[in-house]
């Protein structure tokens, strides 16, 4: 069985992770959608809420598992016997980052390949910050994120 995992905050997850992760499925015979702990970043949801908003999202597909970890990318991958990382390239800014982040993992784990994805175009300008930002602003976002990550946000904005 060849495995990937998809590494992210999913501060929240949008319709743009759930793109590259269908995608991944198309490629994998399973994905594993990873978040990130991580204790230096201040997010909305807590690891918890974040694993619930994306294993609610993500039912439908018995091919995806959602997880958490915190450490290495690369030694999660090796832990649940992944062969590729998947990392998903909106624009060419994300690339740089991205490009230093895979070449570091191959170092580090050369057996782990490192598999850049495109969203479909309409998700390019798509992240997590402008849904938290618009969510804080009372605007709808149900064109960008599932409805159970909707209904999440609308919860921690009361307004």
């Amino acid at each position: 069985m060849r495995i990937a995992t998809y590494p992210g905050t999913f501060d929240p997850v949008t319709n743009g992770h759930i793109d590259i992760i269908l995608r991944g499925t198309e490629i994998f015979d399973k994905v594993i959608v990873t978040v990130a702990r991580n204790t230096n970043k201040t997010t909305l949801f807590s690891t918890e809420e974040r694993l619930e908003l994306l294993r609610k999202s993500l039912s439908e597909f018995p091919n995806v598992e959602v997880v958490s970890f915190s450490g290495l990318v690369v030694d999660h991958a090796r832990s649940v016997g992944a062969v590729a990382i998947l990392r998903g390239l909106r624009a060419l800014s994300d690339f740089e980052y991205e490009f230093q982040m895979a070449l570091m993992n191959r170092k580090l784990a050369e057996e782990v390949k490192t598999v850049f994805l495109m969203p479909n175009e309409k998700y390019t300008y798509l992240n997590s910050s402008i849904i938290r930002h618009l969510s804080e602003f009372g605007s709808d976002v149900s064109e960008f994120v599932p409805g159970v990550v909707q209904d999440a946000l609308k919860l921690k904005f009361k307004k």
